[in-house]
């Protein structure tokens, strides 16, 4: 381990701190608008990169690229087929969003449709981030840094379950301390610094892999050589065989990164932070754009990964940190890997900080104590949030051995994905479906998933249809099931949307050009590869 590795990881790490702390130390965190929201002052270049940098965790490049290490190219669909879902939520969902003035999803649902909706889509979100996002974002980050900094030879320790679990714990601590103690705006402005890092030092990896790939005869070289040797995995079409068969698509790939994008507490609590309508749009739509060159850094160096190192018996999972391990001079390998850090403390940080969020106004406010004070919602939350990160810290380790990370996380996502977004679809565009309808969306979807998915004889469904065919399925079910109940039993009055002016929603003029324009991309980008 080169010492320029660890004093350039120390620098950069550091800086980005101190940077956010000269920003950020003088914010109103006293109530739950400035903790939770910012203040609603964020600007389209903060929710542009706090939402890139809440994405780009390494389950997105140490999974991602483990995943075209595998499957080839074909697994950009979960970068590119985000654009659409991105032009929805700019164009259908945010002006929706800020019309209601929500601080979270579920405040939405209660507005809609009653408390006993919030109340369980709150719980959903909880249970969901502490099982599933929360671990799975400690344990990519985890392995990616033990490959990207050769951890066993710089900390002398050979047992990797130990290190496995020093590592979790101590990203895991600071992950905590960015996000309960400096509220969203912290987490936004590091988020923005550190996306900058990540995108310069994910296509560096490229140029340098490609240049490897070619011989050192430069990027045009190293993709000829890709293109003669592995010309079956750059289709962006993916076969029946791999994780991503092309017709899932158009069904549960679609509706997955529909509620990712659109419905994710942990996503879009910045756009809820918007100064203003037109902010926020600028901010989706550019980050539409930033993820149209996802797949030079999220998919192309597993690609090249494959390309140098397929015969080396590495895992998918890997992949990413052996090629920029080995690409690197060990002061950039530093640097990278602080970047990265920074990638896992977004993600993690912006996790917690939504977590907090929900129990906070959701479950303490909501349920618990009616008349707590704004300094006892903001105390609330920073208590749950420490027992949330102890308790992912936890459960992170356990994760190790999973056969592919990134595939894990999706199937996992969508048993609570598919039933919350069906619901919010449902509530916004009818105006008399009850709330036993959504009731019957949230517990009837999560239900149907899981014995898809985990009991017999049920399960055996897999074997007929792909799993996300499968979950699409369950979607269109959960849509006319609460069609259905609201034709039998409608509200008595039809639900009106009120604004309660909480910002500006005058939309971007520019919005509905660049959205098209964005689509006509995706379709373009799909076309060029497609053989």
């Amino acid at each position: 381990m080169h010492a320029w590795t660890l004093i350039s990881f120390l620098f950069f790490t550091g800086l980005v701190a101190l940077i956010t702390w000269r920003i950020t130390h003088r914010d109103d965190l006293s109530n739950t608008r400035g903790y939770f929201l910012a203040g609603r002052s964020l600007t389209f270049p903060l929710i542009a990169g706090s939402l890139l940098m809440t994405n780009l965790s390494t389950e997105q490049m140490v999974g991602l690229n483990g995943a075209a290490f595998a499957d080839g190219l074909s697994v950009m669909a979960w970068e590119v087929v985000a654009v659409v879902a991105l032009v929805l939520l700019a164009l259908f969902f945010l002006p929706r969003f800020l019309r209601s003035g929500i601080t979270t999803v579920p405040q939405l649902l209660l507005e809609r449709f009653g408390p006993t909706t919030q109340l369980i889509c709150n719980v959903i979100f909880l249970i969901a981030y502490a099982v599933i996002l929360l671990p799975i974002i400690l344990y990519s980050g985890a392995v990616g840094l033990q490959g990207m900094l050769d951890l066993p030879v710089l900390t002398g320790i050979d047992s990797s379950t130990t290190l496995l679990w020093l590592t979790v714990w101590g990203v895991g601590l600071i992950g905590a301390v960015y996000a309960l103690f400096g509220g969203l705006r912290t987490v936004a402005v590091s988020d923005t610094i550190n996306a900058i890092g990540l995108l310069v030092g994910g296509l560096l990896i490229v140029y340098l892999g490609l240049d490897a790939v070619g011989g050192g005869n430069g990027i045009a070289a190293g993709w000829h050589a890709i293109q003669e040797a592995q010309p079956e995995r750059l289709n962006s079409l993916g076969g029946p065989d791999q994780q991503v068969p092309w017709p899932t698509l158009f069904t549960g790939v679609f509706l997955i990164n529909l509620f990712y994008w659109s419905t994710n507490q942990q996503i879009i609590q910045r756009t809820f932070a918007a100064r203003s309508l037109a902010e926020g749009q600028k901010g989706v739509l550019l980050t539409g754009f930033l993820k149209l060159l996802g797949p030079l850094y999220l998919v192309l160096p597993g690609i090249i990964a494959f390309q140098l190192y397929a015969g080396d018996g590495i895992a998918p999972d890997q992949a990413y940190g052996h090629l920029v391990f080995h690409l690197l001079p060990p002061w950039l390998t530093g640097f990278f890997a602080a970047v990265m850090v920074g990638a896992i403390l977004s993600s993690f940080n912006s996790a917690l900080n939504s977590t907090t969020t929900l129990f906070s106004l959701g479950l303490y406010k909501g349920v618990f104590r009616k008349d707590a004070s704004e300094a006892e919602v903001v105390k609330s939350g920073k208590v749950f949030g420490w027992i949330m990160a102890v308790a992912s810290m936890a459960i992170a380790p356990l994760l190790a051995g999973q056969e592919s990370l990134f595939d894990y996380l999706q199937t996992m996502n969508a048993i609570y994905f598919i039933p919350i977004l069906a619901v919010v679809i449902v509530g916004l565009v009818t105006k008399r479906v009850p709330e036993s309808a959504a009731i019957f969306g949230l517990i009837g979807g999560i239900v149907l998933i899981a014995l898809g998915y985990f009991v017999p004889p049920f399960n055996a469904i897999l074997d007929l249809t792909n799993q996300y065919h499968f979950v699409a399925g369950v979607f269109v079910l959960l849509i006319l099931g609460m069609l259905l109940i609201g034709k039998i039993a409608p509200r008595r009055e039809a639900w009106i949307q009120e604004d309660v002016k909480a910002v500006d929603l005058t939309p971007w003029k520019g919005a509905v050009p660049v959205g098209i324009l964005l689509l006509v991309l995706v379709f373009a980008i799909y076309l060029t590869f497609a053989n």
